[in-house]
């Protein structure tokens, strides 16, 4: 018994010992809290606090007209990924009451999802009209497609357009309600929205000052689609998509790569928690959780665009880079299966719309692997055919319309906000 003791002592030690040195390995937890973002909150997102989990971001949707896209989406899910969180999806859900417009519908973007297979897919109807037949039918059509179904809204409105009893018996739903908008960083159950079935809460729009929607799991909903994740001694997280995708391997480029490597062009995040530039002077905190790009490198600081300040490496976090591998052959790509515009434009630092005119196509136009592509190995600023603008100090509402011939309360309106709140140095705003 005193030998067997003793070989159980030796042998917990030896699996402690290398569970201690190993990175640990985390899965999602009930109270897990995350953001959402559309193209409000730029191509890298805002990030809420260090503590947040997961993401999910706004592929585009059906406006009742047409559908749209989000050109952030696939840059704010490489972000995500980048920055050690779960990322997630989301579609804009209005005036679909049929099937068949809504197989068209999900069609077009189910092909496009940029999160892994097992992740969320969720419709978000707040506006307009559908019916419970139709909601449910697509909700089953994203589950056939590998992902997980969510139906968001806010209560009473889902309540009374559609049979939310029935919808919450097969799915579950992630609802909204908040009592006020002051800024709120942790859920205030006296104002949730009870209900059957309910997998997560978004419990404020003011996450943090300027605006921001802040969500909690309720259920470990948010870890489907993912193996866990690995934290390093350092602090630094992992996580394990099911499936890759362009958009998660782009962002798994971007979270392998050492701070030692930032280079003029790539985009960083402040850390939470940093107070002082790099020559000491005290840094507000609304930096915190913000995405720059890189302008200048000298030795261990970087100066960040827009606001044009230097910060030490150890204080940001690389979120894209602009590394793009060798060429070969020297001017031409052989498609591969799987691939894409976006992902080929990515790999050698161009636009896709620039990748795609080379080639005589457009970006809808459909490649098969086997065809060969006309690449350039310069890297040349993304084609987009919306409108930013960054604030500098001195700024107003009022002033950047005026250069934009734009109302200001249309302006407001367009980034989320009122023409009361406050916009800051280094801030990306959505111009047109």
């Amino acid at each position: 018994m005193k030998f067997k003791t003793k070989l159980i002592t030796l042998v917990v030690a030896f699996l402690a010992a290398i569970s201690f040195a190993l990175p640990s390995q985390v899965n999602a937890a009930k109270g897990d809290q995350g953001v959402d973002w559309s193209r409000y909150q730029g191509d890298n997102g805002v990030f809420g606090y260090s503590t947040d989990k997961f993401g999910i971001s706004q592929i585009g949707g059906y406006s009742g007209y047409s559908t749209y896209e989000q050109t952030t989406y696939k840059t704010q899910v490489a972000s995500l990924i980048a920055a050690g969180k779960r990322v997630h999806t989301y579609i804009w859900w209005q005036n679909i009451d049929n099937t068949n417009l809504a197989k068209q519908v999900l069609d077009h973007f189910l092909a496009e999802v940029q999160t892994p297979k097992g992740s969320i897919v969720a419709l978000d109807y707040e506006a307009g009209s559908t019916n419970t037949a139709t909601l449910l039918w697509a909700l089953d059509y994203i589950r056939d497609a590998g992902y997980t179904p969510m139906l968001y809204g806010y209560k009473s409105f889902l309540m009374s357009h559609i049979d939310l009893s029935q919808i919450a018996s097969r799915y579950q739903l992630w609802l909204a309600e908040y009592p006020d908008y002051n800024v709120t960083t942790v859920p205030n159950y006296g104002y949730f929205p009870s209900f059957d079935n309910v997998g997560i809460f978004q419990f404020t729009s003011t996450y943090r000052a300027g605006g921001l929607d802040g969500n909690v799991d309720l259920t470990g909903i948010t870890d489907s689609g993912y193996n866990g994740s690995t934290t390093t001694d350092s602090g630094k997280t992992y996580v394990k998509p099911s499936t890759d995708t362009p958009a998660t391997n782009a962002g798994q480029q971007a979270n392998n790569t050492t701070l030692s490597q930032i280079k003029a062009g790539d985009s960083v995040k402040v850390n939470f928690g940093t107070t002082r530039w790099a020559n000491g002077v005290a840094m507000p905190s609304w930096v915190q959780g913000k995405t720059y790009t890189v302008q200048q490198v000298s030795g261990s600081n970087v100066l960040l665009g827009g606001i044009m300040s230097w910060i030490n490496r150890s204080n940001v976090e690389l979120l894209t880079t602009t590394s793009v591998p060798s060429i070969s052959s020297g001017s031409t790509y052989t498609v591969q299966s799987g691939d894409s515009w976006w992902w080929i434009a990515y790999k050698y630092g161009m636009s896709m719309y620039t990748l795609a005119y080379n080639n005589g196509k457009s970006i809808y136009s459909v490649i098969h692997p086997g065809d060969i592509l006309r690449v350039s190995g310069g890297y040349s600023a993304a084609v987009s055919s919306h409108t930013y603008y960054t604030v500098r100090s001195g700024d107003s509402f009022w002033s950047i319309a005026s250069k934009y011939g734009i109302s200001m309360y249309t302006l407001a309106a367009n980034n989320g906000k009122s023409i009361y709140s406050l916009i800051y140095p280094g801030e990306s705003l959505y111009i047109r």
